[in-house]
């Protein structure tokens, strides 16, 4: 008991020296932070929360609904989507900083962000993170959805699969593609490493879900693998166009 009482004292003070000489500063606004966090109060309060969206897609909708009208037209190939964010201000200049401008910091904070959230009913097995091309990883130095998934797979104690997936071809950016130059761009772009051991219930993570065809690729990959359930999460759903 003494030991723990000295540990916690010890933990205490150096938690306190690094707030005097690194104080909690917001990414966005500059004001102080929250303790241990790198946004403000005010801020945080003006991130576009996802409440109200598709059980499927996790589309931002004016009410929640099992299946919205896209859906109902065109069924996606996974089973249930969870994107706690609205991709929209201020969430946006941070994903955008993080996803290329090498900010590891936001990266940081939206991984911190996502940790809050409450993790839908319905645990996953393992967590496979939507892979980048070898030559887009050289370029960017990191894959962002690699960089969300390790801190939220310890925070709820599931395994990841770093390297599960494989992206064999390198893909033009989907950024200004529209939603059927997006499914031909993804084709055939994605496979399941040789002899992977896959369990019945797998998430698919993304930083940022648009139209869903990359992650409807990755999925149909991971279906052919003998995966049964496959959910997919993402940070922010964009908005439908």
């Amino acid at each position: 008991m003494r030991t723990d009482a000295l540990t916690q004292t010890f933990r205490a003070g150096l938690a306190r020296l690094q707030a005097a000489l690194l104080p909690w500063r917001c990414q966005l606004c500059g004001a102080p932070g929250q303790d241990g966090f790198d946004l403000c109060h005010a801020c945080d309060a003006e991130l576009p929360r996802n409440r109200s969206c598709c059980a499927r897609c996790a589309l931002p909708l004016p009410h929640a609904a099992e299946l919205c009208g896209e859906c109902q037209r065109r069924m996606p190939p996974w089973d249930a989507a969870w994107a706690p964010f609205r991709y929209g201000w201020p969430l946006d200049r941070l994903e955008s900083r993080f996803k290329f401008g090498a900010d590891l910091a936001a990266g940081r904070t939206l991984a911190m962000l996502w940790q809050r959230e409450s993790m839908p009913v319905g645990r996953p097995e393992l967590i496979v993170p939507v892979p980048l091309h070898r030559g887009r990883l050289r370029q960017r130095g990191y894959n962002q959805a690699l960089e969300l998934a390790r801190p939220l797979a310890v925070a709820f104690g599931i395994p990841m699969g770093h390297d599960v997936l494989h992206r064999g071809r390198d893909t033009a950016a989907q950024t200004e593609l529209d939603r059927l130059a997006r499914r031909r761009n993804v084709r055939n772009a994605f496979s399941v490493r040789k002899n992977a051991v896959l369990p019945a219930h797998v998430v698919l993570l993304d930083d940022v879900m648009t139209t869903g065809a990359t992650l409807s690729a990755c999925t149909r990959e991971l279906r052919r693998a003998g995966v049964q359930q496959v959910d997919v999460w993402a940070l922010a759903r964009a908005p439908s166009r």
